[in-house]
């Protein structure tokens, strides 16, 4: 099938960090046999901070900004068997979100593919004169990051006439384990852009426990930590391009994952992050979510934390050998059960089972 995507960016994980995710599944679809071109808008400077060049599994099409560019690239979509717009573009997503339905035929999918479904769903909750909650009967197909079961129901709720939770995964030829790097040498590391619905939870799980053990060394990776007032045990990185994703996984005793308030309250909502790391063969600390167990064994494949002084109990018990152990589990289990190979497959039946005949 042809297929046509809108999102963020794919080149880019500058304040995106859907990226990865973007990356995973689209190369997946692409070793299927499925022909992809994804549409992302020239913003945030994301086009200055490329992670990759444009790649063999997807042709990118960047377009302008603006209403007339955004004209544009649907025209240039128009042709697809398969056109979906993801949530959060960051510039012109309400427009986009209702153009694109023009482009619906009979022989084709529209489909509205949501990276963070529970903020999406309590606005709609919340403002009953949204305009996308008008729309979300008119897409055939409604994708989420994650979410489960809640997910699911609240979609249908306000009329999806299917929703699909596709997870995060790992790519084994991109995700996997590698020499340390003495950038990265800490006890516990942790990489999130600085969000409003994430804040509060990072100073709970990463902030407090860096506190509490002085002694300990902890590192900050993601954009718009620079200007918080931090411990003086933590290194604030900055924006960690995906080449070092790998080794800043590696190389500390043990990576955080924090989930922001609405996904840890929907559950079911594990991060990109965390199956990259388990591929790399890190020793995850998550915090508590509805769900969490679903994806790896406690205490066999990741530790789990409800608090930031449980944070900081975890690490003090962590030693380098248990940490590894760990680590080399979570990888296992990633590669049998979690990888993009799997999530594309898993959209394709989504899409053989909703598609118009004649595709």
């Amino acid at each position: 099938m042809k297929i046509s995507f809108f999102g963020s960016s794919l080149v880019s994980a500058y304040w995106n960090g859907a990226a990865t995710y973007y990356r995973g599944i689209l190369r997946g679809l692409s070793r299927r046999g499925h022909t992809v071109t994804f549409y992302e808008p020239d913003a945030y400077d994301r086009q200055r901070h490329r992670d990759i060049d444009d790649s063999p599994y997807a042709r990118v099409h960047v377009f302008e900004p603006s209403e007339a560019g955004l004209v544009r690239a649907l025209k240039s979509a128009a042709g697809s068997d398969v056109i979906i717009k993801a949530s959060g573009m960051g510039v012109l997503d309400g427009m986009c979100e209702s153009w694109i339905l023009d482009l619906k035929h009979r022989d084709n999918l529209i489909i509205f593919w949501d990276l963070d479904a529970p903020a999406t769903l309590d606005r709609i909750d919340t403002n009953r004169t949204d305009p996308f909650r008008c729309l979300v009967p008119e897409y055939d197909l409604v994708f989420t990051y994650g979410g489960g079961e809640p997910v699911v129901k609240a979609y249908k709720s306000h009329g999806a006439r299917h929703c699909i939770p596709i997870y995060n995964g790992l790519d084994p030829d991109v995700h996997y384990h590698v020499p340390p790097n003495p950038q990265f040498i800490c006890d516990l590391a942790f990489m999130g852009n600085r969000l409003p619905d994430r804040e509060q939870r990072v100073e709970e799980f990463f902030v407090k426990p860096a506190t509490l053990l002085p002694h300990r060394r902890f590192l900050l990776g993601g954009n718009g930590w620079q200007s918080g007032q931090l411990p003086c045990n933590v290194s604030c990185l900055g924006h960690v391009y995906t080449r070092e994703h790998n080794a800043f996984n590696c190389t500390p005793l043990a990576v955080l994952n924090v989930n922001r308030e609405s996904m840890a309250r929907y559950g079911h909502s594990p991060a990109t992050r965390v199956f990259e790391a388990a591929g790399a063969g890190a020793c995850i600390i998550t915090d508590q979510w509805e769900g969490v167990n679903s994806f790896f064994e406690p205490e066999d494949e990741w530790l789990i934390a409800t608090s930031g002084d449980e944070v900081a109990q975890r690490l003090e018990a962590l030693s380098p050998e248990r940490a590894r152990v760990i680590g080399l589990a979570a990888q296992k289990r990633a590669l049998a059960e979690h990888t993009y190979t799997q999530r594309a497959q898993l959209v394709e039946d989504a899409l053989e089972m909703v598609k118009p005949c004649e595709l």
